[in-house]
């Protein structure tokens, strides 16, 4: 790793213990004989077409007011080294910015039809010691950075210094911040307003939240990109399952495997990938992903490509190692595909969201009740006051997918989880089963198997279409399919 950002020039007197001074002579030397940077140019965003629409659509529910939208700051995440940047979600959505684009950037929505205005740090002159001297900032530690110019070709959206935000802020104008963003930006509202919004803010947050509800032609052509990434990368970790087997540690080498491919079709993984063998599966978010792996375990695979827009894809598949499910594997996993399937069909324009649990749960007790596992019947289990199925199935079927793998996260329950369900709208079903190790009430050859299936389902006027049927899930279909890439 390289030295930390000393920020002041090369006067500055007292340097972080990694850094070294730099020389009058060296800061009159660097600035000379460079190319000159390119005229702004080239094709805008693809989401660029898009986010007026979205930025439009909020301005309508708050006029004649100002709302800010920051991206947030660098997170540290050890001493003087950052995580890899991610822009706050709703600033994504209403810049068309992805990938590490932009610490510390704030878009502000002005009253009117499409007023608003992106501040951000653009890139300093060479003969500023910026340029060399800053490892947050500077072309030498980071790259080129945009000019104001060049990020308005970027986005369309017009460009300020950041330096100017809070002086253009004035307070007679109502301001919203989405408060969680960035708190330098947050305290610098609250300093304008003289007082804390707490209420207003949230309101802003919500209304930014519910307008990912439903789904633009750019974003569910965005997240079809990244079911097809996602399915690549899976059939990539199928592919490296004979050498992982192999070795140590064998769930960190797929997880590695997925990573790769991740970075490589798109801008990262999602959220961390779940790499769960055996009763690791059992674990609901099971993520340390550092057990070996048995061949006469089953894999669960919960992971999805996050492209460089940021939508990410999440699926979830349940794999033998061996390549073929053993006569227990295939008896819980043959549950769990039925359940999948009734949630599937019961998502459809004007259900309501908490249908398709309704549907999937209904046959996984159904089935929990064949096996004789229920401790009360299965309409008592089934009933508000019962439940006891939840001890081999404690989640959700469903949850809103898009910007963030949880998307649209503080929508309002009436909009969200009591809500109905509406073209456009993107949601996972994974249901799942899980019988721990310990579990005494289990059957002995169920005891250490987890199943989890997920896709990724579009609402449409008539019905519904999964974006990542391209992974088998049919018992024999993900069996042939294993067996044809390991015959590669």
């Amino acid at each position: 790793m390289t030295a930390a950002d000393p920020r002041p020039g090369p006067a500055q007197t007292q340097l972080p213990n990694r850094m070294q001074a730099f020389s009058q002579a060296f800061a009159d030397f660097i600035p000379t004989a460079w190319a000159p940077y390119p005229e702004p140019a080239g094709q805008p965003l693809a989401a660029a077409a898009w986010t007026p629409q979205r930025r439009r659509r909020l301005r309508q529910q708050f006029p004649g007011e100002r709302l800010v939208a920051p991206a947030g700051p660098l997170k540290v995440r050890s001493n003087d080294t950052d995580h890899r940047y991610r822009p706050h979600s709703a600033f994504a959505h209403l810049s068309g910015l992805g990938t590490d684009q932009e610490p510390d950037a704030v878009l502000v929505l002005e009253p009117g039809d499409d007023d608003c205005r992106l501040y951000f740090h653009p890139r300093a002159p060479r003969t500023d010691p910026e340029f060399y001297a800053s490892s947050r900032y500077g072309e030498m530690w980071v790259g080129p950075r945009p000019s104001l110019a060049e990020m308005t070709a970027l986005t369309g959206l017009p460009t300020r210094d950041l330096s100017q935000l809070e002086e253009d802020l004035d307070s007679a104008t109502p301001i919203r911040v989405l408060r969680e963003a960035d708190p330098a930006v947050t305290a610098a509202v609250d300093r304008i307003r003289g007082r804390a919004e707490v209420e207003a803010d949230q309101a802003w947050a919500v209304a930014c939240s519910e307008l990912r509800l439903i789904k633009d032609d750019f974003e569910v052509a965005q997240l079809e990109d990244a079911c097809a990434a996602t399915a690549t990368a899976f059939e990539a970790v199928v592919a490296a399952l004979p050498q992982a087997l192999g070795g140590s540690r064998g769930e960190r080498w797929l997880e590695g495997v997925f990573g790769l491919h991740a970075r490589h079709l798109g801008n990262a993984v999602g959220y961390d990938s779940i790499v769960a063998a055996g009763d690791h599966a059992c674990t609901l978010h099971w993520i340390r992903n550092d057990g070996d792996l048995d061949r006469s375990d089953l894999l669960l695979l919960d992971a999805g490509v996050e492209l460089d827009s940021l939508y990410t894809a999440d699926v979830t598949r349940s794999l033998p190692l061996s390549g073929r499910f053993s006569p227990a594997q295939r008896q819980i996993y043959q549950a769990v595909w039925e359940a999948q399937a009734a949630g599937i069909a019961a998502a459809r324009p004007g259900a309501l969201f908490s249908d398709v649990h309704d549907a999937a749960i209904a046959v996984i007790a159904g089935h929990l009740a064949d096996w004789g596992l229920l401790p009360v019947s299965l309409e008592e289990a089934l009933s508000p006051d019962g439940g006891q199925f939840r001890r081999w199935m404690a989640h959700g079927t469903s949850h809103h997918l898009g910007l963030d793998v949880h998307d649209c996260a503080q929508a309002r329950q009436e909009n969200y989880r009591q809500g109905r369900l509406a073209p456009g709208m993107v949601i996972t079903v994974e249901p799942g089963l899980y019988f721990k190790a310990t579990d005494l009430l289990a059957p002995e050859p169920f005891r250490g198997v987890g199943v989890r299936i997920e896709d990724d389902i579009l609402i449409t006027a008539d019905g519904n279409r999964n974006l990542s049927a391209d992974l088998p899930s049919l018992l024999d279909q993900v069996e042939s399919w294993m067996a044809e890439v390991w015959q590669r």
